[in-house]
């Protein structure tokens, strides 16, 4: 007769090298978009600074006050970008490796919030980016005191792109997040309905705390984080009956 301890090894085994298979997999797909990426880092990182630079007096530019700035700089934003890049290709990893364990219902759920997660957190990217950034800059160098010259220096500027682009792109994820409490129960979009005016508070409070002092700024992240927060209760209200389903685990395997 066969050991039970040996019959629950030996899944556990075949799961974890799986798992390690799809880390590889994810991690390969990362150095395979840094590659590039790091080859175009000195361009990839002017365009980052374009909100900035085309702001700043002519003839004003952007220092280093470390010497390995100039290249460690473009280097760790081009790691960076190649994560979010290479997030499709991760999610996708993860994916496979848990879809085999869902119902076939719930595999009809998670697939359209992982797509539309990454597309929203791309759009608060963007919405930084192209929005949020030039007037936020605008203002910062509308306040520097007379004789005082805006020199950024490279690392802090990009630390700060960075947490805005953050900040931004997990306030576009509102929508998901409300979509899974509603379809785990923990919440009704009545209650959501019922705490609008708290939540518009607490978008103005948070947009306070993560963006510059002044008040064009907390508009463009509080209003659009509320105006997610009412597309999640219609998405919520729309997804949320159809996880009442009852369906067989699929035997679907991606071998991917």
């Amino acid at each position: 007769m066969a050991d039970a301890s040996t019959e629950t090894e030996l899944p556990l085994i075949g799961h974890l090298l799986e798992l390690r298979a799809r880390l590889v997999r994810i991690i390969a797909g990362i150095f395979i978009a840094f590659a590039p990426l790091a080859y175009f880092g000195k361009e990839i990182y002017a365009f980052m600074a374009q909100p900035l630079l085309s702001l700043l007096p002519t003839g004003a530019t952007m220092i280093a006050t470390e010497v390995a700035s100039p290249f460690f700089a473009p280097m760790k934003l081009a790691g960076i970008l190649a994560a979010v890049l290479s997030m499709p290709w991760t999610l996708y990893q993860v994916w496979a490796f848990v879809a085999p364990g869902l119902y076939r219902n719930e595999q009809r759920f998670v697939m359209p919030l992982m797509v539309s997660s990454t597309l929203l957190f791309y759009g608060g990217i963007a919405f930084a980016y192209f929005f949020v950034l030039p007037a936020v800059f605008h203002f910062m160098v509308g306040i520097a005191p007379d004789g005082v010259a805006v020199m950024t220096d490279i690392n802090k500027y990009l630390d700060f792109v960075l947490s805005i682009f953050l900040a931004f792109g997990i306030a576009f994820e509102t929508p998901v997040a409300i979509v899974l409490l509603v379809a785990t129960g923990f919440v009704t979009t009545a209650q959501l309905r019922a705490q609008r005016q708290y939540v518009l508070v607490g978008a103005f409070v948070v947009a306070a705390v993560l963006t510059p002092p002044d008040v064009l700024s907390q508009l463009l992240l509080a209003i659009p984080a509320y105006i997610l927060y009412e597309i999640g209760i219609v998405a919520a209200a729309w997804f949320a009956p159809k996880r009442s389903d009852k369906d067989e685990p699929s035997t679907d395997v991606d071998a991917a």
